[in-house]
């Protein structure tokens, strides 16, 4: 994973549901294959991007779909109230029934939203997104 947009990370979560690399501004996961994503499988991340963000610091969430795995979409409504400053949502897929499925997310999501089939592609996104909102140094 080599890109420069907010240059370093800051740290690797290994959780139950996948891995997690966040940065000043954007996060990337990557959930395991197999995984069903819930709003309360996701308390440990929530409070971890919490722990990073607040409620304050403009944060894009990447979601690079290398596994097959599952959600619960209403979450989505849930997750979108704790934090008031995830400013959108990218997804990277590698095969058209995740590109679809992840279609059918974006309906869930009252953020800005896109899909991508290239992880640096998104990176870029998500750039332009923060950059009027914060000093990205």
């Amino acid at each position: 994973m080599i890109h420069d947009f907010n240059k370093k990370l800051l740290h690797k979560h290994e959780l139950a549901i996948g891995l997690f690399y966040f940065y000043k501004n954007h996060i990337i996961s990557e959930v395991k294959e197999g995984v069903t994503l819930t709003f309360e499988n996701c308390s440990e991340l929530f409070e971890i991007i919490h722990s990073y963000y607040g409620i304050s610091t403009p944060f894009v969430y990447i979601s690079n779909r290398k596994n097959s795995y599952s959600f619960v979409p209403t979450g989505h409504f849930k997750s979108s109230k704790l934090f008031p400053n995830f400013i959108g949502y990218g997804v990277v897929t590698y095969d058209a029934i995740n590109t679809k499925v992840a279609t059918l997310e974006q309906s869930f999501l009252e953020n800005e939203t896109k899909i991508f089939d290239d992880l640096n592609e998104a990176l870029l996104w998500a750039q332009e997104l923060i950059k009027p909102l914060s000093d990205l140094d």
